[in-house]
């Protein structure tokens, strides 16, 4: 998945009855958007993965890899390609006799508890 990129649109000329105003983009906005943007979805990429690993089921550390090795961080899609972690995912208990903490529906669970801290540092680096 590519990066995502943020365009403007045409600047425009509009005509009144006591004048006309112009409506031009700063050439520097959108490069500088996307590269503010591009940042903080690297960021909310790379800390959905590092939160989201204490949560993950662990018995040999290839689920939590394959999250890593899944990802293109930066692409806002954050994949676990094991073949058994759908399985893992939606069809598990929420905790295990190991670690009550790792288990079924980690994303949503770490969504839960930790959204606001990543959006907070999402915010600092846009701004």
């Amino acid at each position: 998945m590519a990066l995502k990129q943020i365009k403007t649109p045409r600047g425009c000329i509009i005509q009144g009855d006591k004048g006309k105003a112009e409506l031009r983009w700063d050439s520097s906005f959108t490069p500088r958007a996307n590269q503010n943007f591009n940042r903080m979805q690297k960021f909310v990429d790379s800390e959905v993965l590092r939160r989201c690993s204490p949560r993950v089921p662990f018995q040999t550390g290839m689920l939590e890899k394959s999250g890593k090795l899944g990802t293109t961080v930066g692409s806002g899609l954050v994949e676990y390609i094991a073949p058994y972690a759908r399985m893992q995912y939606y069809d598990t208990a929420q905790s295990r006799p190991y670690d009550a903490n790792r288990g079924a529906k980690w994303f949503e669970r770490m969504k839960v508890a930790e959204k606001r801290e990543i959006l907070d540092g999402a915010k600092k680096l846009g701004g």
